[in-house]
């Protein structure tokens, strides 16, 4: 559809059918979002530097002082630079709840939105091999999509298709959720969880970079870095939505 013409269509329908914001349930009229209003997208924090070039969360205070990073200190990454969009809370843990948990589809224009004017996002994503960490067979078709493989989707749109997305890896052990898992027992429980595709390829000479949802300790990063380096990948960084 001409991209007028779509406008035209969605403003109709916002009219018929007024849109709410995921994080407050409150009307959304005007701003730079669909899916959150004025006042939400206000509270959204946007990563910008100075920043931990390891895991992308940026600096405060003291941290900013001393780049010392409390939240990746003990992690021995398998993989070079990261760096993350926003920091995981208020609206923008709505949007990546309203993704993964209740098939909200509808947000992926909003994290598009919000990646763009994300400072150096971009540039650090050009040129590069995106890789979406896998989720088990079973766990996607329970879900009927992998929300990292459509992060890194928006990833592609913002950069204009300047990237190549490629499902290298699968998820061959079905491990239960780590949110509640201190950094140890995550490492543990991610250990082998991962391989490489039937078929995958690595080209030493290209970068890749592996896309997650969230940054919470690096495990299940540095478990897929780890196969992703065994097979031959030297230029290997990550890239998360969201920190915390």
């Amino acid at each position: 559809m001409n991209p007028t013409l779509q406008h035209l269509w969605r403003d109709r329908l916002d009219v018929v059918f007024p849109r709410s914001c995921v994080h407050c349930a409150g009307l959304v009229e005007g701003g730079r979002f669909r899916h959150l209003c004025v006042r939400c997208e206000k509270l959204l924090h946007l990563v910008r530097a100075p920043h931990c070039t390891t895991c992308g969360h940026p600096y405060f205070g003291e941290m900013a002082e001393n780049r010392l990073c409390q939240h990746c200190e003990t992690l021995e990454p398998k993989f070079g630079e990261g760096k993350t969009a926003i920091l995981l809370h208020g609206p923008g843990r709505s949007l990546i709840h309203a993704l993964k948990y209740r098939k909200g589809l509808h947000v992926l224009e909003d994290i598009t939105t919000i990646m763009r004017e994300v400072p150096g996002f971009a540039d650090y994503l050009r040129g590069a091999v995106l890789v979406p960490v896998p989720l088990h067979p079973q766990k996607e078709r329970a879900r009927s999509f992998n929300q990292c493989r459509l992060l890194a989707d928006c990833c592609a749109q913002a950069v204009d298709g300047q990237v190549e997305v490629r499902e290298l890896l699968v998820r061959v052990i079905d491990t239960e959720s780590q949110t509640r898992h201190d950094r140890e027992t995550r490492r543990e429980n991610l250990k082998n969880a991962f391989a490489l595709a039937k078929g995958a390829t690595i080209n030493p000479a290209l970068r890749y970079v592996l896309v997650d949802d969230v940054f919470t300790t690096g495990s299940t990063l540095n478990s897929c870095a780890t196969v992703l380096r065994h097979a031959g990948a030297l230029i290997l960084d990550v890239v998360t939505f969201g920190h915390g």
